[in-house]
């Protein structure tokens, strides 16, 4: 029997239990469509049968995938594994996603220029699909770079300066402002506010937005 050192099964064993060619089993577990049902059909019992795993980096020279999504976070590990809840909620609504995909998560930290660069590095080499990049400090290179180098990426939260790749993002200002419309509805007349970093949209965007909402004071 034709099995690998640790006496898995390959492809060959699947296609003789199937009666089929190296090639036809290639593509059915790669997932073509243009295998005749009859000989898919018997070539998934062969695969179950014989409880063959398709070997992940053969696969991806075959259909150019990794099956991977890296999320990249510029910032560092200290502040990520904090006890600041933001970043967990973001790894875990990615990793759901993902789940439901059936594809893996790559976490990635860039918080230096040399983890920057690294990064870049391991994404031209085609180790994942796409990337999604959350919370950006700055006019970050980084999506540009990507989006130049031919990388599916789309941004949490729109970049300072021009967005050159898609973006996720809410109204910040005009939420804050709501905000203080309510407060001052209420009767309050001292507001404070912690609009987050001013190198970052979403900082700036808040601290707007309370500007324009203390307009709206009595006096």
């Amino acid at each position: 029997m034709n099995e690998t050192p640790a006496g898995r099964p390959t492809l060959e064993t699947v296609a003789r239990a199937a009666g089929a060619s190296r090639a036809t089993v290639s593509r059915v577990v790669n997932g073509s469509t243009t295998v005749r049902p009859d000989v898919a059909e018997s070539i998934r019992r062969a695969i179950a049968d014989l409880g063959y795993v398709p070997n992940p980096a053969a696969r991806s020279l075959v259909t150019q995938r990794t099956d991977s999504i890296a999320l990249i976070l510029p910032e560092s590990a200290t502040r990520v594994f904090s006890d600041d809840a933001f970043f967990p909620g973001v790894i875990r609504g990615v990793g759901e996603a993902l789940e439901k995909a059936d594809k893996q998560l790559v976490l990635l930290l860039a918080s230096t220029q040399s983890s920057h660069d690294r990064i870049l590095r391991y994404v031209h080499g085609r180790t994942v699909d796409g990337v999604v990049l959350a919370s950006m400090h700055g006019a970050d290179t980084l999506p540009e770079e990507l989006r130049v180098a031919g990388v599916p990426v789309v941004t949490s939260g729109r970049p300072l300066g021009e967005a050159t790749v898609p973006y996720i993002d809410v109204e910040h200002a005009s939420g804050v402002e709501a905000a203080m419309n309510h407060l001052i509805g209420l009767g309050r007349r001292r507001i404070a506010t912690i609009c987050g970093p001013q190198d970052m949209v979403a900082g700036r965007e808040r601290l707007a937005g309370y500007l324009t909402g203390l307009q709206a004071l009595p006096g």
